[in-house]
Order: structure tokens, then sequence, then C-alpha cells
């Protein structure tokens, strides 16, 4: 599989190396990815992309000074369309959120303007941003996975590597389903850092062999990606390797430096349809 660790359009990104962190506001700070870098690899093309949906990220360590020079804190929700030309690095994020520490803002929503032109320039697609209070306990509750688990099924692995072909139809029977599993475990394509998650899909088709897709699931543990990617890649995979007519997927990343990525992607849907927030978040 391809390494992409090396790739000039990484050359710059700040992670896995040692950062000063600035607590001045500093929107040069956000590090651009293209998305075409593991789109090119998956045949994806990006003029006719063969999903919709949402990278949905979670920012817990938000605060800034009001003009009097007494701390806010705040809780975010950043949506980022997959249209969207780039993604943005996630140390940079975590640095850029930093960089609003200490200084001061006029109030919440000149802050969240900062926000949504700052990383909409970035991505070059529009970002809503939503900001919670503290004490708005309920805006991010934990919730139950829909559909039914697969980890319990009792397989034996030995091969961690990412393999398509090893997924397999159950039978031509069409069916509408939901399944999700815990185990599903990447790392970090510069630092290998483990990155881990929850993985919903929800699909129409023939029926896919549950202990094949927990095997595909799993062989992700010693994969190299970034998140986004990794929620493709399951997507492509799926796709052309089994008769399905609509599919979606969606992973719930635990947060690392304060933030969670969710990314989602779909036959038909550009809003996820439904809203989970898992406890190891």
């Amino acid at each position: 599989m391809t390494d992409y660790s090396n790739s000039p359009d990484l050359k710059g990104s700040v992670l896995g190396q040692s950062t000063e962190y600035i607590d001045q506001y500093t929107p040069s700070l956000l590090f651009p990815i293209a998305r075409k870098l593991n789109r090119d690899a998956l045949n994806i093309d990006e003029a006719a992309l063969p999903f919709k949906g949402q990278d949905i990220w979670t920012g817990y360590e938000l605060s800034w000074l009001n003009a009097k020079g007494k701390p806010q804190v705040a809780i975010a929700v950043f949506t980022f369309a997959c249209q969207s030309s780039h993604l943005v690095e996630s140390k940079s994020f975590k640095l850029y959120l930093n960089s609003f520490n200490q200084t001061r803002f006029n109030s919440r929503d000149e802050v969240k303007k900062h926000l949504v032109k700052d990383l909409t320039a970035v991505v070059n697609s529009l970002v809503q941003v939503t900001l919670y209070n503290a004490d708005e306990y309920n805006c991010l509750p934990y919730t139950p996975l829909p559909g039914e688990c697969i980890d319990d099924l009792d397989i034996e692995i030995d091969n961690y590597d990412i393999d398509a072909h090893s997924l397999k139809s159950q039978s031509n029977k069409t069916v509408t389903e939901t399944l999700h599993s815990h185990l599903l475990k990447s790392n970090c394509l510069i630092t290998s850092q483990p990155d881990w998650a929850s993985v919903i899909i929800r699909y129409t088709g023939e029926q896919i062999c549950r202990e094949s897709l927990l095997r595909y699931l799993i062989s992700f543990r010693t994969h190299n990606e970034f998140h986004e990617q990794c929620v493709e890649r399951i997507y492509s995979d799926l796709s052309t390797q089994l008769n399905i007519k609509n599919l979606e997927v969606y992973a719930r990343y635990t947060r690392r430096g304060g933030l969670d990525i969710n990314p989602y992607r779909s036959t038909h849907n550009n809003d996820t349809p439904f809203a989970v927030k898992i406890n190891r978040q």
C-alpha cells in the first residue's frame, strides 16, 4: 500500500515535530492537506465524488478572553463538507485553537466569525461552527450506536494487511441493515500514534458476511492513514467489492489533544442522519 508520509503535500506539517504553543490569535498556524492525496490511490474522481458527507470535529479545549480580560470557554463543533478540496491537519488545528487563549474578543459571536472565516479559507469550502457553553451538558450526549454489534463474532485473524478482496457476501438476498463495531483502530499517517474508533455501517444490498467484515475492519489495526482517509477507504472497498445500492459509513474516533474527528460518507445523505457519541469520546 502506498506510503504518503513523505509526500511533498505533507511537507511543512507540524505533526511529529516539536512546536511552540502560541497563545495570541494566529490563523496562519492552520495547515491544509489536499484530499486528493489519498483519493487518487482509491481511484476517486474529485470532480464526481461517489459519496456525500461530512467530517464532524468536536473541540473540547477552546478558550479566549473577553474585552475585560476574563477567560471564556466553549465546546465547539466544526462541520467540514467532504467536497472541500482540503482537510485540516489535526495538530495545526490544535495549535490554532490554542492561539485564542490570550486573545481578547468582544463577543462569542466574534470568535465564531473568526473560526468560520479562517477554516473556510483553509479548506476552500464553507465550514459550519457551533459553540456550546461548558454547562450545556446535553449538547453532546452519549448514545448507543444503532444496529447490531458484530464484535462478539468468534473469528480467528492473523493477517493485519488490508485486503478489500476479503470482503464477501453472505448471500444474494437483498437486505437493509445497520451494523457497528468498536474494534476499528488505525495509526496516524505521520506519527504512527494509534487512532481508536467505533464505526457504523448502514446499507441496502446483498447481505454482507459479518465475519469477513469484522476481519476487514480489524485489518486496519496496523494501517497508517488519516481518519477521513480510512473512512473513504472503507466506503470505497465496500462499494467496489460488494453489490450494495445504498451505503453509509460513519466513524466516531476518540479524541486526541482536545479534538475528536468523525467522518461520515454516504451514497445519498450530505448530513449525518443519526446523532451519536460513543462513551469513549
